[in-house]
């Protein structure tokens, strides 16, 4: 049987403090393809958008590029590359999350152009916000609030 031209998928993203979401992504997209490349921003790139990444960009391009699926990892160093990067890697289908949905349309005259659901309920964003919660000064108020609360419940306790 003779095998039909290869199907290569390309995304982008930051993959910061790597989750489910990350990997269901990931498997989505090596499902559409023969052959899956991911754009993985660099920490230059993302300090342009206003972005910091708790893991570095070395770091977060390892753990992309040792995912099953992944076949190659580029890094993403500024909004121009995509069209250079699709026509360089042959790209027949470019994917991004449905929060960028109509941003990247203009690729369509060189690829398929999709948008994906993201997973519900998780994100590196919503996990960094929720780490927040554990800075010095979360934990210093916390702590505060805690103290206040067991003063009360002795107060009230040796009222009755």
């Amino acid at each position: 049987m003779t095998r039909g031209p290869e199907r290569t998928v390309l995304t982008y993203g930051t993959f910061d403090l790597f989750h489910i979401g990350h990997l269901r992504l990931i498997e989505r997209l090596a499902a559409m393809g023969d052959r899956l490349i991911v754009g993985v921003s660099t920490d230059e790139f993302n300090a342009t958008k206003g972005k910091t990444s708790v893991v570095s960009y070395e770091d977060r391009a390892d753990i992309v590029s040792s995912i099953k699926g992944v076949d190659l990892v580029l890094p993403e160093e500024g909004w121009d590359q995509k069209a250079r990067d699709i026509e360089d890697n042959d790209v027949d289908v470019f994917v991004m999350g449905d929060d960028w949905k109509g941003k990247f349309d203009h690729l369509g005259e060189l690829c398929e152009v999709v948008y994906l659901p993201r997973t519900q309920g998780i994100s590196s964003t919503a996990i960094k916000q929720m780490l927040s919660a554990f800075d010095p000064v979360h934990l210093d108020e916390l702590q505060s609030a805690v103290t206040t609360l067991t003063n009360l419940l002795t107060h009230y306790r040796d009222l009755g």
